[in-house]
This record gives structure tokens, C-alpha cells and sequence, in this order.
């Protein structure tokens, strides 16, 4: 009888891929057995040789919802023992540890099972099985087994110990497998502590958000908290204790019905709420109005549907969505633990709803937006991390890479036997609490992937946090440290993540962010790149302008008005040519002589040719957030979103800019855009018109430039990444009119264009460079 050897590498271990091969192996009469080992799965199968091709042939296509293969390999198999059936055998593993699976929503049956009163799991809010629930958010060690997870403190009941063992259940090796005889348990407390005689905890905490309480709920990698998102007191209430004054708050509704009542909803749009994931999705406000302080100032509404039985069986109570912002004060990670939430968010929630289940690692919800015609992750945390990345062809022997990530929005990445392991969104590493997060995250995954480091991939800037500590690691260690420039590090994880071979010839690059150091130990943002994972060089930028009082013109925008100003016009000439204008008024009565002097001896007003801060300046002198902005790319965003709904009708201001060539270097100078700005606002030109026009403007200076770039180069192919390209309508202007000149176009999806997907493109360059020429 022939036999066949199959082995399945991916993410195919405690995501049900054992019990669909039992199951496919007896449909088709074989015999053999199946089993996880350090590389995946492995079976052993034997029948008639029609058989065992259309039981291999089906396998790609009966996968679990949460399995991912990344390979099929067959081989002849001749000798076995005489199987009389087809089983499931013990794992064998071998010291190499496979992928972890995400965190995952909760699946239509185990929702019908808890909707069900005659289920024994009739409103459990733990409820899950192989297809759907926690993973990653309760992993301790590995192997993946319950002992090994916070699970470990609930010893299963019979009834769910025969489902853990029975191959035919869906709960089959369900390490989370539990039941309310056995499972976690769910309470209510105040500020005095726990409330007796409530006999559902989930009702009473309805009925508390109807009445206009804030409710902090412990939830999969973390708390949130809970408001009624039509309340505008409640809402108002949030925003004073929680500190957080302007930044949008995320909001959960109980179907997609629920939220085509509050925002549009495309096709793609649809199907990412509903995906696995269940992120964050952002959508464009429309129809019935939810409390004002929702997202000040914002067109867009961010949304996600009710991820946990928890989640859902609390939402389907209520008429209306809920604000679902992470329990936290502003700047600090969210919580985990239920000591540590009461202490913290005590003065911000009125009543926590807690249970008994630890949160070993934290993971922050995910956040994506449609943009050009695909779902790009902004923030890449829960049900996307830890998955792995298959690197591109050339790459299959890196190995031992650690990737140290950025200082804001802060993840890392390994690289282990040509696969990317990018770690969740961590946070801002300014935070002494986000930094002891990285750190333990770092060695958990270490441990998790039986991980060997021989090179750590580090931010160029030696101020970085995260650059810092990876000295540190190298000095411990004895590891090679490889520093990487920020916008070459932006350049290839683009790459990485579209599976452009490693010996592909360089690529042109629009890489536009808020800053980052070059090559030259210069700060840019604005950069025009050629570049491949080894080597890249810069073809042409945004015009470097001072940043009078450094860190501070990030967070004051008129800081930057002024410089531009001030570089391309004499101010006084500026003053007296348009004395009425409210932003030349306003930057008359700041201390311009102080930032004169700065400028002029270069006393912390280092040149940056940032787009961030570019769009800060236009957004200041239109008058929007002109003094302060409260989180980072306000004053941006609302530039972006003033401009939106006229701008197809719009188009840019001629001679906006001009092209400097400075020692081969082209340098896009917008003296023209100034001036057109300027006069526009002294005619009384609507704002939102002058918005749309600043818009365009940046778009066909940018399209111009990298045409001619790609006709001097003989490069087609071109990326467009960095932050700033979370602008929807930049990222679609470039994107389409380069499309329609001939040229493939490539931007991230899956890894966030921003410094989330930092360290991909570290461990990228650092792997290239290990691996020699």
C-alpha cells in the first residue's frame, strides 16, 4: 500500500489542523496518523494512490479559520507500521517552536452557544473553542499547552475534558476550553469593592451604561473603558478623568447594522470588521449623530464589532454603540491586571466588571483603515501579532536577526529560518511603563521561539530608546549590532512585506514621515530614495527647514509656519503686505526675535526636511490647531479632513513649487505654494478650498519628481510609505496618477506605514546584510 509523508509549516498548531486532517484521512479511507512536532505538523498517511492525491489536494482547502499554511511538503514514504486506522498521535517536539496563533473573535458557534438556553454555556462569557478565542494574550511558555497558559488555573470538568479529547468536537485541544462549571468567573465591583446579589453581572453593567456610568471592563489583552457613546455627558465625563481631551475615541457596536446608522460602510470596509481580527475600522461619520465628543474635529468615526462572548453578550443588550477606549490615563500602557486597574482607574471609572482569567501579555485593538483600495493596518496588535512573515525569496537562511523598532509606536521583530516575527504594537517608549513592557515582551518571544540572537538591528539615532537598549543587548550578548537608517528601514519593510526578492534591483522610494535621522545624521522626512534591502541612496527631498525649539515645533505647530515663512519671505515685508491676516497677527505677538536668534546660531533649531511638519505649517496657518495640538498628526489630520470633501473638485495652485538641484540632490522648494496660501486667505478663499489645493499641490510636485527620477533611473517600481502617507487623499493622488503614467506601485498593507512597521524593515536590512553579497 503506498505511502505519503506530509509536512505542514505555518501556523497549523492548536488551530484545529489536526482533527480536519483526521477528519479528511477517514473520509478518504486512509490510514496513518497525525502529529505536532518543532516544525509544524507531520502525517504519516497510506491508502490507494487516487486516495491519497485528493486527500492532499483538499488539504490547503479545508483549513481552520485560523490555520495558515505556509507549505506542503510531500514525500514517498516505505516502510510504516501496520496503522489500523487514522489517529492522532502525541506531539513530539524537538526544542524548535512553531508560529502562535493570534487572538481571534469569537466564531458563529460558540455566539449560538451562548444565545442557546438550553446550552450548558448559555451566557458564559468565556466561551471559545479551536477556531476562535484567546491565544497569544494568555501564552506564558511553549509548548502551546494549557499548562502553560493563564488557563492553567482552571482545571477542566469532565464535560469539557471529554470535548478537549474527543477529535470529532471543535474544542478538540482547545487549551482554553472551559465551561461555567469550571472556567473563569465574572463580577462587578465599585469603588468599595465587590457588589453582592447581582445575579448578572452583565445586565447590571447595561443598565449602568444606560444610566450614564463609566465602566472599566477587563477584556482579552487588556481593559477599556466603557461609556454610552450617545451620552454627551458621559462622554465629556471620559474625556476629563481619563485626560485624554481630543484624541478620537474607538467605539463598539453589536452588528454591522448598529454601525451603517453612524458611518458608511464600503464592501472592504464590511468585511474587515467582520474578519477574524475584528480590528479597528476607521469610517467616514454619516447618518444618526453620536455624542460630539466622540472624535472632535474628526470626519472619521473608528469602529469595531464585539470581539468576546463578553463583548457581545453586553452589546446585544444595548440599542446603542459604546465608547471602548483603552482603560488607561493618557501616555500609559493599557492595564492588564485587576489590582492594577482598580488603583489606576480609580477617579475615572465609577464600577469595574472583572474576572478571575490572567492577562499575560497586552495587546492594544488594531486599527485599519481603507485606503487606494485595499485595508492597511495603522496598528498591528491584537489578531494580527504574532503571525509570522514568510521572507521574500534569497531570505531562507537569515536567521537570529532581533530588530529593535522605532521610539513612538514601538514593536520589534526577529527574524528565525527566513520567517519575520513582528511583535504587537507596543507604545511609546517614553513611557517608563511601555518600556518595561518592551523589554519582558522581548525575552517572552525570545523564549517562545526558541530564539538565538546573532544580530540586533538598530534605529540610527542614538537617542532612540529602543536603539539604546539594543546597545546594551550587544554588549551583553556579544551580538554584531547593524544601525539602520530610519527611511531606508521604512523603504524595505514595504519590500519585505510585497515578497520583492532579496537580489531584486533597487526600487524609487516617496518615503514622507515625521522625522527620522538619514545617513547623513541629518533629520528627514520628505525623501525622494532609491534603495534595495543592502543599499540606499537619496535622490531628492522636501526643502529642510529649521525646527525652532526642536521637539517643541513638534507639538506647536506655529513653530513651523513661522520657519517656512520666515526661509522663504522677508518678515517684515511678510507683515506689512498682509497685516490683516489672523496667522500673521498671531505670530507677531510670539517671541519672534527668541527663534530668530535660534534659527541664526542653529541653538536647538536643527534643519529637517520632514512632511510631517510641512503639513503642520500649512495646517497652523489655516488656523487649525494652530497654538498646540493635544496627539500626534492632529493638526494634520484636520488639514486632511477640511480638504476632503471638496477636493475632487480642486486641483493645485500653479508654480506651487520649484525644483532646486543642489550637488545632484533635487530639492522641491514651495516659496510659490507660500505665497498662493497667503493671498487666497487675504480674498477670503474658503479654508476647506485652500485645504484641497495645499493637497494637490504635494501630489503633483511628488508625481512630477519620481516620474522624472524613474526616467533618469529606468526604475518602474516605486514605494510610498512613512506616516504621513496615512493620508488618504495623498496616498490615493500619488498612487493613482503614478498608476496611470505606467508604474507599479507599492505601499504597505499588512505592516503599518508608520514607525509600527519600523522593525520589518530593521530585521530586513540587518538579514540582507548577514547573509553577504
Amino acid at each position: 500500500m503506498p505511502g505519503k509523508t506530509i509536512r505542514a509549516r505555518g501556523v497549523v498548531q492548536g488551530v484545529g489542523f489536526r482533527p480536519m486532517i483526521w477528519h479528511l484521512a477517514r473520509q478518504h479511507g486512509l490510514r496513518g496518523e497525525v502529529w505536532n512536532d518543532g516544525q509544524g505538523v507531520l502525517i504519516h498517511a497510506f491508502g490507494s494512490e487516487t486516495d491519497l492525491d485528493a486527500f492532499i489536494r483538499q488539504i490547503p482547502q479545508q483549513l481552520p479559520p485560523l490555520a495558515k499554511l505556509e507549505s506542503l511538503e510531500v514525500s514517498a514514504l516505505a516502510q510504516w507500521p501496520d496503522y489500523a486506522d487514522f489517529r492522532i498521535a502525541d506531539s513530539r517536539l524537538d526544542g524548535v517552536q512553531t508560529p502562535i496563533a493570534a487572538d481571534a473573535a469569537t466564531c458563529p458557534a460558540c455566539l449560538a452557544d451562548i444565545a442557546d438556553p438550553n446550552n450548558r454555556r448559555y451566557r458564559y462569557p468565556f466561551s471559545n473553542c479551536t477556531h476562535c478565542g484567546p491565544r497569544l494574550s494568555i501564552v506564558q511558555r511553549v509548548p502551546y499547552d494549557r499548562g502553560n497558559t493563564s488557563m492553567a488555573a482552571f482545571p477542566m470538568c469532565p464535560a469539557c475534558q471529554r470535548e478537549y479529547a474527543d477529535p470529532a468536537d471543535r474544542r478538540f485541544h482547545a487549551q482554553a476550553n472551559c465551561c461555567p462549571a469550571c472556567g473563569p468567573n465574572l463580577w462587578l465591583e465599585d469603588s468599595e469593592g465587590r457588589l453582592a446579589g447581582i445575579p448578572d453581572p452583565i445586565e447590571h453593567t447595561v443598565d449602568l451604561l444606560r444610566q450614564g456610568y463609566i465602566v472599566a471592563i477587563k477584556g482579552l489583552g487588556g481593559f477599556h473603558l466603557a461609556c454610552n457613546a450617545a451620552d454627551n455627558a458621559a462622554v465629556d465625563k471620559l474625556r476629563q478623568r481619563k485626560r485624554r481631551y481630543a484624541k478620537p475615541f474607538a467605539l463598539m457596536a453589536k452588528d454591522l447594522a448598529a454601525i451603517r446608522r453612524h458611518a458608511a460602510v464600503s464592501d472592504l470596509e464590511g468585511w474587515a470588521l467582520q474578519d477574524k481580527a475584528a480590528p479597528i475600522v476607521l469610517l467616514r461619520a454619516a447618518g444618526e449623530r453620536l455624542a460630539a465628543g466622540i472624535a472632535p474635529g474628526d470626519d472619521r468615526l473608528g469602529f469595531m464589532l464585539p470581539y468576546t462572548p463578553l463583548h457581545s453578550l453586553l452589546l446585544q443588550a444595548l440599542e446603542m454603540p459604546l465608547v471602548m477606549t483603552s482603560g488607561n490615563l493618557s501616555d500609559e500602557p493599557q492595564c492588564t491586571e485587576n489590582a492594577e486597574a482598580r488603583r489606576k482607574m480609580a477617579g475615572i471609572a465609577d464600577y469595574w466588571l472583572l474576572h478571575d482569567r490572567d492577562i499575560v501579555n497586552r495587546l492594544d485593538d488594531s486599527v485599519v483603515r481603507e485606503m487606494d483600495g485595499e485595508i492597511r493596518l495603522l496598528r498591528r496588535a491584537r489578531g494580527y501579532s504574532p503571525e509570522a512573515l514568510t521572507l521574500p525569496p534569497g531570505f531562507e537562511a537569515a536567521d537570529g536577526v532581533l530588530a529593535m523598532g522605532a521610539e513612538l509606536k514601538n514593536s520589534f521583530c526577529l527574524v528565525k529560518a527566513g520567517q519575520a516575527i513582528v511583535s504587537q504594537h507596543i507604545g511609546d517608549l517614553e513611557s517608563a511603563s511601555v518600556q518595561l513592557d518592551y523589554r519582558q515582551l522581548i525575552g517572552l518571544y525570545q523564549q517562545l521561539y526558541g530564539f538565538q540572537t546573532t544580530h540586533i538591528a538598530v534605529d540610527r539615532h542614538p537617542g532612540y530608546l529602543s536603539s539604546q537598549y539594543g546597545q546594551a543587548l550587544v554588549d551583553a550578548d556579544h551580538c554584531q549590532l547593524v544601525d539602520v537608517h530610519h527611511h531606508h528601514a521604512h523603504l524595505a519593510a514595504c519590500l519585505a512585506e510585497h515578497g520583492i526578492a532579496l537580489q531584486t534591483k533597487p526600487v524609487l522610494a516617496a518615503i514622507f514621515d515625521g522625522l527620522g535621522m538619514g545617513d547623513d545624521e541629518a533629520l528627514w522626512g520628505g525623501e525622494f530614495l532609491l534603495g534595495d534591502y543592502r543599499h540606499c541612496s537619496r535622490l531628492g527631498h522636501l526643502q529642510a527647514i529649521a525646527l525652532p525649539g526642536g521637539n517643541q515645533a513638534m507639538r506647536e505647530p506655529w513653530r513651523n509656519t513661522y520657519a517656512q515663512l520666515r526661509h522663504y519671505f522677508d518678515w517684515p515685508a511678510l507683515q506689512r503686505d498682509y497685516p490683516d491676516l489672523a496667522v500673521v497677527q498671531l505670530l507677531a505677538a510670539k517671541p519672534l526675535a527668541t527663534l530668530d536668534n535660534m534659527i541664526g546660531k542653529n541653538l536647538n533649531s536643527p534643519l529637517c526636511s520632514s512632511c510631517g511638519r510641512w503639513f503642520d505649517a500649512f495646517a497652523a496657518a489655516l488656523g487649525l490647531h494652530t497654538e498646540a495640538i493635544d496627539y500626534e498628526g492632529q493638526a494634520a489630520i484636520a488639514l486632511e479632513t477640511l480638504a476632503t470633501p471638496g477636493f475632487a473638485q480642486q486641483q493645485a495652485y500653479p508654480d506651487a513649487w520649484t525644483m532646486e538641484t543642489t550637488n545632484g540632490m533635487a530639492i522641491l522648494s514651495w516659496r510659490g505654494l507660500w505665497l498662493a496660501v497667503l493671498n487666497d486667505l487675504k480674498h477670503g478663499i474658503e479654508k476647506a478650498v485652500i485645504a484641497a489645493r495645499i493637497h494637490h499641490s504635494l501630489i503633483d510636485a511628488s508625481v512630477s519628481l519620481l516620474l522624472q527620477l524613474s526616467a533618469q533611473t529606468g526604475t518602474d517600481c516605486i514605494v510610498l510609505s512613512g506616516g504621513v502617507f496615512q493620508n488618504r487623499l495623498l496616498l490615493e493622488g500619488v498612487g493613482r496618477a503614478l498608476r496611470a503614467a505606467g508604474k507599479t506601485v507599492l505601499a504597505p498593507q499588512r505592516y503599518p506605514m508608520n514607525d509600527g512597521g519600523l522593525a520589518l524593515g530593521q530585521a530586513a536590512i540587518a538579514a540582507a546584510k548577514s547573509l553577504g553579497s
